[in-house]
């Protein structure tokens, strides 16, 4: 899409044109839902500025987006006492997250498969030569890489293993690992998106720590021993893990999308 698309200012709607809008395209009005769409194009855009260099097109993701956005519009209980865009922007992210997903569990790299081969040559290697199994940090040493790249290849040729892995399917939508990060029954759409949002703001090697303690419910010890490090080392990472997410959960979400349909 164009730029002067995208920077495009449509009419201000009011909420209770939105949903007057919404409940025509539920009905089947095209005009309603193509309107909808034309309102909500910044929004779309301010959600897709979150995924892009990720070696994906921002005009692919844009269109991903609006099926999310389309979604969003067919699935909104105008019961609900929430503006629309607070309901839509999840449904938009999630939309993305399963492009990206779907489409890397298709495509994992191929230095990761040969790391995975190279990790399982070297780790019969050892066994026989050691007369045991060989912890990661061993494996790691032996091949000259960190410790948690050994996980992170391990963990990316598991079928799936990561923390977009499906664990229920809900009328054909998958739940992943990363929609359960918030308790529905104590959080708003935002607070699961802030969530979210910290957690894919940290390192790969943070992320991996919060999936195994909290995910996969290791002990420090467990982590640790995985990872090759110290359970005082652990420890002290996830005091400063949750700190810092802490800290990023203050701001007021609704600050990071324009509003666009009012």
């Amino acid at each position: 899409m164009d730029a002067d698309v995208r920077n495009h200012k449509y009419q201000h709607l009011s909420d209770e044109e939105v949903r007057e809008l919404i409940e025509a395209s539920q009905a089947g009005d095209q005009s309603a839902r193509d309107r909808l769409i034309q309102h909500n194009i910044r929004l779309v855009w301010s959600v897709v500025q979150r995924f892009l260099n990720r070696g994906y097109e921002a005009e692919d993701l844009f269109q991903i987006g609006c099926i999310g956005l389309l979604k969003a519009v067919d699935k909104f209980d105008l019961s609900y006492d929430v503006k629309f865009s607070t309901y839509a922007v999840p449904m938009i992210i999630g939309e993305i997250q399963r492009f990206l997903r779907d489409d890397g569990i298709v495509k994992v790299s191929r230095s990761l498969k040969e790391m995975a081969n190279r990790i399982k040559k070297t780790k019969d290697e050892l066994s026989k030569r050691m007369d045991r199994v060989p912890t990661i940090h061993e494996i790691a040493k032996e091949l000259g890489v960190a410790p948690e790249e050994i996980v992170f290849a391990q963990e990316a040729n598991r079928a799936p293993a990561s923390i977009y892995e499906n664990v229920y399917e809900n009328d054909g939508d998958p739940i992943t690992l990363m929609d359960q990060i918030a308790d529905e029954s104590e959080s708003t759409w935002f607070d699961k998106l802030a969530l979210k949002d910290a957690i894919h703001r940290l390192s790969e090697r943070e992320r991996l720590i919060v999936y195994l303690r909290y995910y996969k419910d290791q002990t420090q010890a467990e982590v640790a021993e995985r990872l090759g490090v110290s359970q005082v080392q652990i420890s002290r990472l996830e005091k400063k893990i949750i700190s810092r997410m802490r800290a990023e959960l203050e701001p007021d979400m609704n600050q990071d999308f324009p509003d666009a349909s009012g």
